[in-house]
């Protein structure tokens, strides 16, 4: 598995998978119990204290800020422990509560923040030794859906400014959204690396065509159709086409209109689709 310098990787797959244990392993919490993991070139067993001044980890939860103290102190505390300079540090903390929208409750005690400004308050701390490298492990569990697309928002603000981040989650949607790449993952083996685009083509090889109406007959014409891999009747009613050729989709329409079709839809499946379909809904 490889991460490309300067964008968002996600990693993807059900509990148990492996997802904490590699990120914990590439930013030097664990030790590997074989094989070999490099960030930026150096080793994480070897060359441990180096890997570490050039990553941030974001892991959420409650554990790692402290609810006693306000965000600015939190921050601060931080970057005591990075050794920045207190007048570098007092700058860069403030910036960062700026950058993560926590500069009107920078002087807040935490236990009074909501689980969306805690997770921003975690990203800022991950970024108080201005890394390289970003590892954030499930960032957006337990947001709500305005909480989570302003922190997605934030995180692809990050690979604006040249950041690389490995993103676990187990929102498909969220990896569709920021993720330039994503890798599946089951029991600790990689099963596909792909970017979300490329991934929908393991279910349907090109796009797909949704319609409403239509006859047996037609569903026959379309199946004729060069480039079609599949036409037939879904359990919801509608009608589906699944193609094999991008040159198919032109034809495919041509003949649902001239049947008097009007209801149709074109997509590609959705990462979620793709992930089921790779991994499936195992419960072993």
């Amino acid at each position: 598995m490889n991460v490309e310098e300067g964008e968002i990787h996600g990693l993807l797959g059900p509990n148990g998978a492996g997802k904490t244990t590699l990120v914990k392993v590439l930013s030097t919490v664990l030790l590997p119990t074989s094989g070999t993991a490099s960030v930026l070139g150096f080793d994480v067993v070897r060359d441990t204290n180096r890997v570490r001044q050039m990553i941030g980890v974001v892991l959420g939860g409650d554990r790692g800020v402290y609810w006693r103290l306000t965000g600015r102190e939190n921050l601060e505390y931080w970057s005591a422990l990075y050794k920045v300079p207190a007048r570098t540090a007092k700058r860069r903390v403030t910036e960062l509560l700026r950058m993560v929208g926590l500069a009107d409750r920078a002087d807040h005690l935490v236990e009074g923040y909501s689980r969306g400004m805690k997770q921003r308050l975690h990203l800022a701390r991950g970024l108080v030794g201005d890394p390289q490298v970003l590892f954030l492990d499930e960032p957006t569990s337990g947001m709500d859906p305005v909480a989570a697309l302003e922190f997605r928002r934030l995180v692809t603000d990050l690979r604006a400014q040249g950041k690389t981040i490995l993103l676990t989650t187990h929102d498909m949607a969220e990896a569709e959204a920021v993720c330039d790449r994503v890798t599946l993952i089951d029991r600790g083996k990689i099963l596909a690396v792909e970017t979300p685009n490329s991934l929908g083509r393991m279910v349907a090889q090109f796009e797909r065509i949704d319609f409403q109406g239509g006859t047996d007959d037609l569903l026959q014409i379309l199946a004729s159709v060069p480039g079609v891999a599949s036409a037939k009747l879904m359990p919801d009613g509608r009608h589906r086409v699944e193609l094999e050729s991008e040159s198919a989709s032109r034809q495919v329409l041509e003949v649902l209109v001239s049947a008097g079709v009007s209801a149709i839809n074109t997509s590609r499946p959705s990462l979620e689709e793709v992930y089921l379909h790779v991994i499936g809904n195992r419960t072993e």
